[in-house]
């Protein structure tokens, strides 16, 4: 088992930065890919942004968050981030981080089915 925990979400004005930090614990030699969704009111979950972890390289975005959003991890930490810059009141939302026990490809990296693993969530909320 994978345990995940996220922290850093909170209350930012539009056009300001924050970053979401989610650490692993466990099991996380099983974890072969790491994202980000999140969920807005009314609205279905949807992937944000993925990267494999291991050396093989690979890393997504949604197009809504394609260059504002940077996914990075420490591994000395187990800990997987999100810098999130010029936020909209659109990307107001709860953030979940997500571990998968396989790599991500492009055609399945947004797919919620193959994450295995999830975390408990953290609120962001965009003012204008």
């Amino acid at each position: 088992q994978v345990q995940l925990v996220e922290s850093g979400g909170g209350s930012v004005q539009a056009g300001g930065s924050t970053r979401l930090s989610c650490v692993a614990s466990g099991a996380t030699y099983r974890t072969g890919c790491m994202g980000w969704l999140r969920q807005a009111p009314g609205k279905e979950r949807e992937a944000i942004a993925a990267r494999n972890t291991g050396g093989g390289g690979g890393t997504y975005y949604a197009d809504s968050v394609k260059g504002r959003f940077t996914i990075s991890q420490d591994n000395a930490k187990n800990t997987l981030y999100l810098q999130m810059n010029s936020l909209k009141p659109e990307d107001t939302a709860m953030y979940y981080c997500a571990a998968r026990e396989s790599g991500c490809s492009w055609w399945d990296w947004k797919s919620e089915g193959w994450y295995n693993y999830w975390g408990q969530g953290t609120q962001v909320t965009v003012s204008s």
